[in-house]
């Protein structure tokens, strides 16, 4: 038994030795890393804080949604999508592919274990993860210390939400929420909404709102890039995929905007401006993706959504904007993204930024020091992770067989005694 005098109200604990990899996040990031490792023979153990695989899809996510993406972009390594999906499976269809990936590769990750710290042993090469456990319904079970040589993040860009301070929101009355809490329009028929946030999410949420017959307002505080979700037939992402092949990124940049002209029009005249540099390099640069519209643009241009500036303060029942305008809204719905929560748990400042980013950019940000890997840091979605995945199985897996080898002719052959106690 150990205890942990750090904690409030310790209790006894236990200490495990992995003899494979510590794996944090049942996400898709995580599951294509045990994908890939099984395929590499190594054992492993995955942790994920909440009760089942892909929370953030399962529980994190409004109804309507698709994937922004064509699925051949989408899919997790070893094993597409099955034929008869659509070209952009529904939330619903993702979960069922990540539920029948996990059944296929046989991957059983260790429900309800919130990592509360990982931090490396320089005294004996190893990573220390300590974990407090729950069960399903809130009561805490022992804390658990993990002790394993190589330690893979999966946790990945968009683990926590993020919720900004607004003066008087909290004398506003309505109700507040954040966009992963958000799931349908229906209880909010007829009722005047503030949509906080541009993103993918802030669109989204503002068109089932309005097919849900609310009446939604949406504050764009900053530039936007909305592209077309499709060219002539063809996904926008395909095509830009296929001119990086032939161009360099910044023409890639003016050839999309100028479609986007021709296809969407002016679409600053309804209040979306478009940013400086170009909707790629800012993906690239400071990770903010592009905006694929499936109908929003059309219900701004009616007026059915009212794009509005950013906020000055709430008080009661109504908002006051930074133009002196005063909006009489029910509720407030944040779509204001999400972050890393890496730095509250991971005790390492070499591999990570302060917001819980690898410091190395595509495609070097996978690999740190000391067995440390990070996986849903690229800022290219589920087919950047999928990358990631298979360069850190193989890796893990190449230094395995290795080790596995060596152990095997010590064993045969005999080894001298600095040898016999590497082993």
């Amino acid at each position: 038994m150990i205890q942990n005098p750090d904690h409030e109200n310790f209790f006894p604990g236990r200490c495990i030795l992995i003899n494979g990899p510590v794996i944090v996040g049942a996400g898709p990031s995580g599951l294509a890393v045990g994908a890939g490792l099984k395929q590499q023979g190594v054992p492993f153990v995955i942790l994920e804080r909440a009760n089942c695989i892909a929370s953030l899809w399962q529980n994190h996510t409004y109804d309507r949604l698709k994937l922004h993406l064509p699925k051949q972009f989408c899919q997790l390594p070893y094993f597409p999508f099955p034929d008869n999906f659509p070209e952009y499976p529904t939330k619903y269809q993702f979960l069922d592919y990540l539920e029948s990936y996990a059944r296929k590769f046989d991957i059983k990750p260790q429900f309800n274990e919130k990592v509360q710290s990982a931090t490396f042993d320089e005294t004996c090469g190893l990573w220390r993860v300590k974990t407090a456990g729950s069960t399903d319904n809130g009561f805490l079970r022992e804390e658990v210390e993990y002790i394993c040589r190589w330690l893979v993040v999966a946790t990945g860009e968009n683990a926590e939400k993020v919720v900004p301070e607004f003066e008087g929101l909290e004398q506003f009355g309505g109700q507040v929420m954040h966009a992963c809490d958000y799931k349908s329009g229906e209880t909010y028929r007829g009722k005047r909404v503030l949509v906080i946030g541009c993103g993918n999410s802030g669109m989204e949420v503002s068109l089932d709102l309005c097919h849900h017959n609310s009446i939604p307002s949406m504050v764009i505080r900053n530039s936007v890039h909305v592209l077309p979700r499709e060219i002539l037939g063809k996904s926008t992402f395909d095509i830009a995929v296929l001119m990086m092949k032939f161009l360099p990124l910044w023409a890639v940049d003016k050839i999309l905007l100028a479609v986007a002209r021709v296809v969407l029009g002016n679409i600053e005249k309804y209040g979306l401006k478009r940013p400086s540099k170009g909707p790629l390099q800012l993906k690239n640069t400071e990770g903010k993706t592009p905006v694929l519209d499936i109908g929003a643009l059309q219900k701004i241009r009616s007026g059915e959504i009212k794009v509005v500036p950013g906020i000055k303060r709430f008080s009661p029942g109504r908002v006051e904007l930074v133009n002196g305008e005063i909006l009489e809204i029910d509720s407030v719905i944040l779509a204001t993204g999400y972050c890393s929560n890496v730095p509250s748990w991971l005790k390492e400042n070499e591999f990570f930024c302060r917001n819980g980013i690898p410091k190395s950019s595509f495609p070097n940000g996978w690999k740190g020091k000391a067995g440390l890997y990070a996986v849903g840091f690229t800022r290219r979605g589920l087919s950047g992770a999928s990358l990631d995945a298979i360069k850190i199985a193989n890796d893990i897996g190449r230094i395995w067989k290795e080790e596995t080898k060596h152990k095997k002719h010590c064993v045969t052959v005999g080894c001298h005694r600095r040898c016999r106690s590497h082993c």
